[in-house]
């Protein structure tokens, strides 16, 4: 049940931060942004420990609550195995649905109603994360792409992010190590703040679909990178198209 509470706690917190970004990336065709993201850190031999998709949309067409409840229905029809809740408001209503899939897969689904101006506004959120990395890669991404067509009508955004750590200590420089990364996603560095044993940097990649923009430019990836220094394992977060977990 602890682990239940922190997972809803941090879906509340990641669908607030969602729908506070705005509307400028939209699911991108073809394979998931986190299939093509965990594909290149293998190949640059990073150690795969978690991953997480982040998925909303606002709900143009919900106009009421009473709809926002009747889309409701209609996924708790699609997922009766699920864990439903609810909660009411004077000026809201939200229904949450959470699934434990495997020992290290899990995924929830948020809807959320709010009466502001005398206008409801309606956002659907999912999530789904999981420890390691599963080697049937085309069963994790029917499952994904499944519930996304099934949960979301029109452009979802999708913020993927994936944490791990290189496989073997590494004798570069952290500013090295960041170029290198880099250079494996083709991306283009945009801005970043770099200390000792710390790099945080923003980027723009061709692998990725849509961008946000920061200062001016466009953006679709951030890198984190924290070591002990030369020799020590160095940990590693890499988000499209920014970061969604604490490191």
């Amino acid at each position: 049940m602890k682990n239940l509470a922190l997972f809803l706690s941090i879906i509340g917190i990641i669908g607030f931060m969602l729908i506070n970004i705005g509307n400028k990336t939209t699911v991108a065709k073809g394979e998931l942004d986190l299939l093509t993201m965990a594909s290149v850190m293998q190949d640059e031999n990073i150690l795969i420990k978690e991953w997480s998709l982040h998925a909303r949309e606002k709900m143009e067409n919900v106009q009421s609550i009473q709809e926002a409840k009747a889309f409701t229905e209609e996924l708790q029809k699609k997922y009766p195995d699920w864990e439903w809740s609810f909660q009411k408001t004077e000026k809201s209503w939200e229904a949450i649905a959470v699934k434990e899939d495997s020992d290290t897969r899990s995924e929830a689904v948020k809807i959320l109603s709010t009466l502001t101006k005398g206008q409801v506004q309606t956002y659907v959120i999912y999530e789904a994360k999981g420890q390691g990395w599963e080697k049937d890669q085309q069963n994790l991404a029917a499952a994904l792409n499944s519930k996304i067509s099934d949960i979301f009508r029109g452009n979802a955004t999708i913020f993927s992010c994936i944490q791990g750590e290189f496989s073997g200590k590494i004798k570069k420089s952290l500013p090295d190590t960041v170029n290198q990364l880099l250079a494996a996603f083709n991306a283009t560095e945009i801005e970043a703040l770099k200390e000792d044993q710390f790099i945080s940097t923003s980027a723009h990649s061709p692998l990725f679909g849509e961008s946000i923009e920061t200062n001016g430019k466009d953006m679709n990836m951030q890198l984190g990178l924290r070591t002990k220094g030369m020799g020590a394992k160095t940990n590693i977060v890499i988000g499209t198209p920014i970061i969604t977990i604490e490191y």
